[in-house]
């Protein structure tokens, strides 16, 4: 470390241990909220394909697509939150949350190419459309708005405190919403025999799924770069860390996702006055956790403002 520059117990941020509730790791009572959903999907995903042959209803096949996305993103969610409960080791200091961002961008390239096969098998049902059987159609999907609602409502409790939880409703609640578009569609091949309004609503689908993934598929992405999260402003967390009493600069700011659902960050701040006091660097801990839920930071503490070099190479933590 450069001269002039001092840590003064420099290190503002607590272990991985420390995170409990909706701010860190999900709690564990929704394990069994995340199996029971899993399961009913699965059984439902069976029902949807093996109907949705009989019936000849492509918009059946790509809903239990849609249905099979989700419950991929069920299971990166509760397989994140399980290995995130494992300490850091020596090997991995910051723990295996970071293994849910891998998932998350494995599933986002196989979801693209599950909505080009889709896609494809719907383009080719509009050239040569079959009979649909409807009434199939319509049952089937309406037990899966009751299973997709139903699943949703596990996670109801614990959507507003954490993000993955979130996740895994808002999915399954747009799935009820696709299922019941599979029903309208289905009701109205019944009344009308417009066959081709089944492969219509199957690229409808398909570009739910496309829309979903795309955003998934971007967010893993940046989070595999380490880049500040989207719920994050960087700009804001800046501006926090210059109203500070005695700061009169900021530099080597870094604010990178370690797992779906918690965040590290560093920065160097100048205080030429130098230590501000008892207290300091906790109050920052507790304020970037409070406003940007940001789980680990870390500060260092400069005095001297007079070597710029220090702003890329100075210091362990940026």
């Amino acid at each position: 470390m450069s001269a002039g520059h001092h840590h003064h117990g420099g290190h503002a941020a607590h272990g991985h241990h420390d995170h409990n509730g909706g701010h860190g790791h999900m709690p564990t009572n929704f394990s069994r909220a995340f199996a029971l959903g899993i399961a009913l999907n699965i059984t439902y995903i069976l029902v949807e394909v093996i109907y949705g042959l009989l019936a000849g209803s492509m918009a059946l096949l790509a809903d239990a697509g849609h249905n099979l996305s989700d419950v991929l993103g069920l299971v990166v969610a509760w397989a994140g939150a399980e290995l995130g409960k494992r300490p850091p080791s020596k090997r991995f200091t910051y723990g295996l949350g970071g293994s849910s961002i891998l998932a998350a961008l494995l599933n986002g390239l196989f979801l693209l190419v599950a909505c080009g096969a889709i896609a494809l098998a719907a383009v080719e049902r509009f050239s040569s459309p079959s009979p649909i059987a409807s009434t199939t159609v319509i049952i089937v999907a309406s037990i899966g708005i009751v299973i997709n609602f139903g699943t949703a409502m596990l996670f109801v409790r614990g959507q507003k405190e954490d993000i993955n939880i979130r996740g895994a409703f808002l999915h399954m609640m747009a799935d009820a919403a696709v299922s019941a578009g599979v029903v309208v569609g289905g009701i109205v091949i019944y009344f009308t025999g417009l066959n081709w309004i089944d492969p219509l609503i199957s690229l409808l689908i398909v570009a739910l799924i496309f829309w979903s993934t795309w955003g998934l598929l971007t967010e893993a992405v940046r989070m595999s770069l380490a880049g500040v999260p989207r719920n994050i402003d960087a700009e804001k967390v800046q501006s926090y860390l210059a109203s500070l009493p005695g700061v009169q600069a900021i530099h080597d700011l870094h604010i990178w996702p370690m797992s779906t659902s918690e965040t590290a960050m560093t920065a160097h701040l100048l205080l030429p006055g130098g230590h501000p006091g008892k207290g300091f660097l906790g109050e920052i801990q507790k304020q970037m956790m409070h406003r940007f839920s940001i789980h680990h930071t870390t500060i260092q503490i400069e005095v001297d403002d007079g070597e710029e070099g220090c702003r890329t190479d100075c210091g362990s933590e940026g």
